[in-house]
């Protein structure tokens, strides 16, 4: 019998994290072992079964007693797992033994670089430690062309629009930011802000103004946007950034405000094809992680 992937997409990918907890489950024979086993909560590996379940459109374990026991498509689904998951491991050790070496040039926009860019670049940094990795952080639009050369092997990106040639990952709403604790700031007239020269957001969150009739001054212009954060936890302006990537003394302007409601922005990211492409795809599952889950 062949598996059975719902909705016709073909490009479904399943998520070996749920698929490894799965596994363990079958195996063992309950879900609180298996949890002992990946070093995972009970409740982390129920749901990266349902994730499993929901992406499959099939049950895979049903309750029997205080047990569990494999439905049809669970027992299915097991030979495949055990199959992929040896693969997956194979190609793991393989590929962080301490003999192999390589080079990858990723490029970030620096609005996006918090908070999961140090952390991602340390956990691949652990899988594979004799990989050298090459940061640039640039805007978006430098980051493409670069990657159209072949000079950056994987790039995330921020856009407006749906982008041809990437791959969407999650959008994250635009909203207005001030200091933690400034209750005035976004009354003044005109409203101050402050940005980096060329940031993709400066032209949004201007032209929302305008389009409101709200009078604002660029209080504060800089070449880097990291210039921009000890000004604004300062309290002497405002900034409209993505959420979940502000500073932790920032804090989110309320709608109460009464500033126009601002768009979303998409990720993307893209991975070269060429002979770096499979240390690319590793570092590209690590960026999935991260932003998805």
């Amino acid at each position: 019998m062949d598996l059975i992937i719902t909705d016709g997409d073909m490009n479904k990918t399943l998520d070996l994290s749920a698929l490894r907890s799965f596994v363990a489950v079958a195996d063992i024979g309950g879900v609180t072992a298996a949890a002992g086993k990946l070093n995972l909560t009970q409740s982390a590996v129920s749901m990266q079964i349902k994730r499993l379940e929901t992406l499959l459109g099939r049950r895979l374990i049903a309750r029997q007693g205080r047990g569990i026991e494999l439905t049809v498509h669970g027992e299915q689904l097991l030979d495949y797992g055990r199959q992929i998951l040896g693969i997956n491991d194979e190609v793991w050790n393989r590929m962080t033994h301490e003999a192999f070496e390589g080079k990858l040039a990723i490029g970030v926009p620096p609005d996006i670089l918090y908070p999961h860019i140090p952390r991602i670049l340390k956990e691949f940094s652990d899988a594979f430690p004799r990989v050298e990795v090459k940061l640039i952080s640039t805007r978006t639009a430098e980051l493409k062309e670069e990657f159209a050369k072949g000079k950056l092997d994987l790039i995330l990106t921020t856009e407006s629009k749906n982008a041809k040639g990437g791959e969407k990952l999650v959008s994250y709403p635009l909203k207005w930011f001030c200091q933690r604790g400034n209750n005035q700031i976004w009354k003044k007239r005109p409203l101050p802000l402050a940005y980096e020269q060329r940031c993709i957001f400066r032209k949004h969150a201007t032209d929302s103004l305008d389009a409101e009739n709200i009078p604002w001054d660029l209080a504060f212009v800089t070449a880097s946007c990291v210039d921009c954060i000890p000004y604004i936890s300062a309290g002497l302006a405002i900034v409209a950034v993505l959420q979940g990537t502000e500073p932790e003394d920032w804090q989110e302007i309320p709608a109460s405000a009464g500033l126009p409601k601002l768009s979303e922005f998409m990720i993307y990211l893209y991975i070269t094809d060429g002979s770096e492409s499979l240390l690319a795809h590793h570092l590209a599952s690590i960026v999935r992680d991260a932003f998805l889950y």
